[in-house]
């Protein structure tokens, strides 16, 4: 099982890819409170009820940004944002090194199969590249009442 991240550690910066192909780097939010959130796969039904929930919140949250990671390349992260009009990016993380390294990348098991997928979970980096809250199997609709609560705490 991959090394779990905890409340008061850095988070582990990373540039990726987003849904127009450009690179978006953890530290360029520094300043900001940041949720990094990991799923499965773009525009599946757990997955859309995350995404969806957060965009529904994101005037509520003042400066924080949102930003989605998962396995899914750009082209399909851009057509999941204009079916859905999220607005925040999604990252490409098509090797897995930034869900590994967040520990999210975990062994599966569907129909008793096994297999290596994103452990959907979720995490609200400070404006000092800190974690401030870690929320691993998070629920798609508990996400954005999660850092709801957490931004007001």
């Amino acid at each position: 099982m991959a090394d779990r991240l905890e409340v008061g550690g850095p988070a582990p910066g990373f540039v990726l890819a987003d849904q127009t192909g450009s690179s978006v780097a953890l530290a360029g939010f520094e300043g900001r409170r940041v949720l990094v959130y990991f799923y499965p796969k773009a525009d599946t039904p757990g997955c859309t009820t995350q995404a969806c929930g957060l965009r529904d919140i994101l005037g509520d949250i003042g400066d924080t940004a949102v930003v989605g990671v998962s396995p899914d390349l750009p082209a399909k992260l851009a057509k999941f944002d204009a079916k859905h009009s999220l607005g925040f990016p999604l990252l490409s993380d098509p090797d897995h090194a930034v869900a590994e390294a967040y520990g999210v990348w975990v062994e599966k098991s569907m129909y008793g199969r096994k297999y290596m997928g994103v452990e959907r979970s979720a995490f609200l980096v400070g404006r000092a590249g800190e974690l401030e809250q870690v929320w691993y199997k998070v629920s798609p609709k508990d996400t954005p009442t999660k850092l709801v609560a957490a931004l007001a705490g």
